[in-house]
């Protein structure tokens, strides 16, 4: 015995079937799933003419200075290794270094090719300190102790 209409109590089976919910957040929306979206048709591919084409919103390139970075690294080592007694040569030929890359670096931040123009003089001021300073310097204390231990 199939009854389609509900009894006068309200109970027993409904006289039509239940709607679907409206589609919102929690209800998946007909359609593809997986894969690349489809075309939506009526949309002109390119804007019309005589509209200019809105600027995209990529991410701008950071412009880097690996030169600069380097002239400074280099520079300081070459500073810490000037000031060692037995390291004095490596010093020097990392102070030249240093300032070759950190002129090279300077010059690109100057076009606006780099960023870090303060990383790229201070590899150089390093690069100069290590070469020509400290050796100086160096050269100028072993002096005063030779010439200071013939006087006896």
């Amino acid at each position: 015995m199939s009854n389609t209409q509900p009894a006068p109590d309200g109970f027993g089976p409904p006289s039509q079937p239940p709607q679907q919910p409206a589609p919102g957040y929690g209800y998946p929306q007909s359609g593809p799933g997986y894969g690349y979206p489809q075309a939506t048709p009526g949309y002109p591919a390119a804007p019309p003419v005589g509209y200019p084409q809105a600027p995209g919103y990529g991410m701008p390139v950071q412009p880097s200075n690996g030169m600069g970075t380097t002239g400074l690294v280099l520079g300081i080592i070459g500073v810490v290794c000037s000031l060692t007694f037995f390291l004095w040569f490596f010093g020097v030929i990392l102070g030249i270094l240093g300032i070759i890359f950190g002129a090279i670096g300077r010059g690109k931040a100057n076009r606006g090719e780099a960023t870090n123009k303060g990383a790229a003089t201070g590899g150089l001021v390093c690069g100069i300190i290590a070469t020509v300073v400290l050796p100086l310097l160096g050269i100028l204390v072993f002096a005063s102790i030779m010439g200071g231990a013939g006087t006896f």
